[in-house]
């Protein structure tokens, strides 16, 4: 289609991005692979349907062989994120730490309904993971009282929101979170770039209304500057998911009108779920996370985990994912 987004506003995300992805993707991760490294534990797995109004959510649910209530955990994944990706990877490492873990789609993607598909909606990801909450809550083999969220990169800024609103929550967790507020958009995409997304979003949201016709680019490519999450650097991850049939490659351009207008800042500023943020230097805009974690109230308990750990190592690497997972699991047990 149409050259969407102009080659300034693009190079505007790579001049903001390329360097800190460059670290991302080092020679200590290594190639990654879209065939997930899962460790088998002493668990069970069952598909599972669940509703946000009258949209059906579809998610796995891990848990350990033994009987009885069990603290549980749900996960979100970063954009575009299905489930299969790195929200299954942390399920099954929790659950044979004795959580019952849910791994889901959100709407729009993977097994989950909704139309148009590959909307990226932050506003309704939140009202998943609070429907998510509430299914995983409803279950018999679940403590109420210890239902934790779990969240990796731009998955973070959703579960913050949904965090701050939801009642009784045990704790959140973090991982490589992309945090969302002004100083950090304009850091990702430059204050040109991110007009420039922000008016083709509009502009095919408004068509999508006016016509129901959606105008659509990938989700990732290498060359290509003109789709959702641009740049090599990325496409190295998802490319292979996408390859192998596993991953959508494609993007609602009208995403951007709705993904643009949404911070998670203000949220931080009244979480008062105790909340576990593993980040670092070498994770994507270290800058808004510490940021993120000033806003909270002094009154919210938090731990600050910061090391060197790239990016991406963080979503299949097996030493990495281990070494987080372990923190979560303290973290969680910690808050009983």
């Amino acid at each position: 289609m149409a050259n969407l987004i102009p080659n300034f506003g693009r190079r505007g995300f790579l001049a903001g991005s390329a360097a800190v992805f460059t670290l991302l993707l080092s020679a200590e991760t290594g190639a990654l692979d879209a065939q997930a490294n899962v460790i088998q534990g002493p668990t069970n797995m069952e598909k599972v349907t669940f509703h946000v109004e009258d949209t059906p959510l579809v998610g796995d649910v891990y848990t350990p062989l033994e009987t009885g209530k069990r603290p549980a955990v749900v996960i979100i994944g970063p954009m575009t994120f299905q489930k299969e990706q790195a929200p299954t990877e942390y399920a099954q490492r929790l659950a044979d730490q004795g959580f019952v873990t849910l791994a889901y789609d959100s709407r729009y993607r993977g097994e989950s309904g909704g139309e148009p598909r590959a909307w990226e909606n932050p506003f309704h990801k939140v009202e998943d993971l609070k429907a998510a909450v509430e299914y995983i809550r409803s279950r018999p083999d679940v403590d109420v009282s210890e239902v934790s969220i779990l969240a990796i990169c731009q998955g973070s800024s959703i579960a913050f929101r949904a965090a701050a609103e939801i009642d009784g929550l045990n704790a959140l967790a973090t991982i490589a979170g992309h945090y969302r507020d002004a100083e950090g958009d304009v850091e990702w995409l430059t204050e040109e770039g991110l007009a420039a997304r922000k008016a083709q979003g509009e502009a095919a949201k408004a068509k999508f209304e006016a016509t129901g016709e959606i105008d659509y680019v990938k989700a990732v490519d290498p060359v290509d500057m003109n789709v959702g999450m641009p740049g090599a650097f990325v496409y190295d991850w998802y490319g292979p998911w996408a390859e192998r049939g596993l991953w959508e490659n494609r993007y609602a351009v009208m995403s951007d009108a709705d993904l643009l207008a949404y911070e998670s800042i203000s949220a931080a500023e009244t979480l008062t779920t105790p909340w576990l943020m593993i980040h670092g230097d070498y994770n994507f805009l270290p800058s808004a996370a510490r940021r993120h974690m000033e806003a909270v109230p002094a009154t919210t308990q938090t731990k600050t985990i910061w090391d060197d750990t790239p990016h991406l190592a963080y979503y299949d690497q097996p030493e990495a994912i281990d070494r987080a997972a372990g923190e979560v699991v303290a973290w969680f047990t910690e808050q009983k």
